[in-house]
């Protein structure tokens, strides 16, 4: 059998043919053929569509294949991931990958439209083929990731299941209302690393917002930062607002602002510097005493804006 270029084959694949029409209408049938061997290798028939997406299915990490979609010369399909994990081996029958795509299968794909992953979870937009992976990775209906700062938590799930993620596995405090006062106590505060924490999550105006306090480098300066985020997404974190303070022997430091969602990790908020930036010799101030342990309150309340 011939090797199969890739030029030759898209040439193939968008119907056109140059020189001799029978030297043609015997590489049309051999490209044919393999496009044929890719969708008996999986046993399915090419007219259902869902047949079809099964067929766009990588047979070793599940996966849905864009291209370029890798073939061997037998017409067994694979990913371009794939390919580089299984040394130019195909899977299925062993024979060598070499740099065979099926184009004809790529072509297939352009013309599907498919649902996106997340609509189960109430997505009903439906997208080409290769639009589809850029919406899922953007989409409002996505899972979301546990917030919870300085871990590697892997977690993802709805809000429901992270507030109770939160509350059994990472021990964080609940609090119900719109009003706080929380005093944050550190022993060393000299201590930057591991410094983040989440103090508590709060549940009001059927909302969960996650209160933060985390210690870090502003330069050459240590400093002390609070934050709230909101947990659900930008759109919603909007309608809402909040006030922070922190104070003590006749100072005050006081923030407002717009909670962030949970979509952006407290690493990308902290380094943003949207929150209450407290400067350490100040928060010992406000600590009173020694100036060896860090007392800091942290009060505030979250109201929801009014819509317009």
């Amino acid at each position: 059998m011939e090797d199969v270029g890739v030029d030759e084959c898209l040439t193939t694949c968008d119907g056109i043919y140059e020189g001799d029409s029978n030297h043609s209408r015997r590489r049309h049938h051999h490209y044919h053929h393999l496009f044929l061997a890719s969708a008996k290798s999986h046993n399915k028939a090419l007219s259902p569509a869902t047949s079809v997406h099964e067929l766009l299915q990588c047979p070793v990490c599940t996966n849905s294949m864009f291209p370029p979609i890798h073939q061997c010369l037998n017409g067994h399909t694979l990913c371009s991931i794939c390919k580089l994990r299984v040394n130019n081996q195909c899977p299925t029958c062993r024979e060598e990958l070499g740099d065979i795509r099926c184009l004809a299968l790529e072509k297939v794909a352009e013309s599907l439209e498919l649902p996106c992953k997340y609509c189960s979870l109430g997505c009903m937009e439906i997208f080409p083929y290769y639009s589809k992976l850029k919406h899922e990775a953007r989409c409002n209906f996505r899972p979301y990731n546990c917030p919870y700062p300085g871990s590697e938590c892997s977690v993802v799930g709805d809000i429901p299941f992270l507030v109770g993620h939160l509350r059994e596995d990472h021990k964080v405090d609940m609090h119900i209302g719109s009003t706080f006062n929380h005093l944050y106590v550190k022993s060393n505060p000299r201590e930057v690393d591991k410094a983040a924490r989440m103090l508590m999550v709060f549940n009001c105006y059927s909302q969960y917002f996650c209160l933060h306090f985390e210690a870090f480098l502003l330069g050459m300066a240590p400093v002390y930062i609070a934050f709230l985020r909101f947990m659900g997404d930008a759109v919603e974190a909007r309608k809402f607002g909040y006030r922070l303070e922190v104070g003590a022997n006749g100072r005050k430091l006081i923030w407002e602002g717009t909670p962030r969602s949970i979509r952006d990790s407290d690493q990308k908020v902290r380094d943003s510097h949207d929150g209450l930036i407290i400067q350490r010799n100040m928060a010992l101030f406000f600590s009173g005493g020694d100036r060896k342990q860090l007392k800091l309150r942290v009060a505030g309340r979250i109201w929801k804006e009014n819509s317009t």
